[in-house]
């Protein structure tokens, strides 16, 4: 597996020379994923708005991947300065926030469309809300959570 994921590092080190883009590549191991660490002064471009250019960055490096290494055997992903990091904790407190206005007003709570990793950052962190209910609604790419109190349809 090391070796795998050694191979990846260099495929990501190769898309980032091809695009022009200078920067470090580390590997993160967290509890369920691999994590493929990017630092550049060129964030930016890669990121894009709202994190775009990540997703469309993470999907190409996967099939990439397959296509010269076929199905890896770990999950992964790729995080460029943290970018992901920091996002996450951000919609965790949202999460967190939202639910105390849920308890506090008794009334659902409908948040902005998310990404489906968001969404599940959302879901995720709201399991600690045993008074609290959750659900996803609308179509992509307007899909968002609504949090509302338990019992309440």
């Amino acid at each position: 597996m090391d070796q795998e994921k050694e191979k990846i590092k260099e495929i990501i080190e190769e898309l980032l020379a091809k695009i022009g883009v200078f920067g470090g590549v580390s590997i993160f191991e967290t509890a369920d994923n691999t994590q493929f660490q990017i630092r550049t002064q060129e964030a930016g471009l890669l990121i894009g708005e709202g994190g775009e250019n990540l997703i469309a960055l993470n999907h190409l490096l996967k099939r990439i991947t397959e296509a010269k290494l076929g199905k890896v055997s770990f999950p992964f992903s790729i995080d460029v300065n943290d970018y992901q990091k920091q996002r996450a904790e951000e919609i965790k407190d949202l999460a967190r926030l939202s639910a105390q206005r849920v308890r506090y007003f008794k009334k659902e709570i409908q948040l902005r469309p998310m990404s489906s990793y968001e969404r599940r950052i959302v879901h995720a962190i709201l399991t600690e809300y045993p008074d609290i209910t959750t659900k996803s609604i609308g179509e992509e790419p307007n899909r968002k959570v609504v949090i509302k109190p338990f019992g309440v349809n």
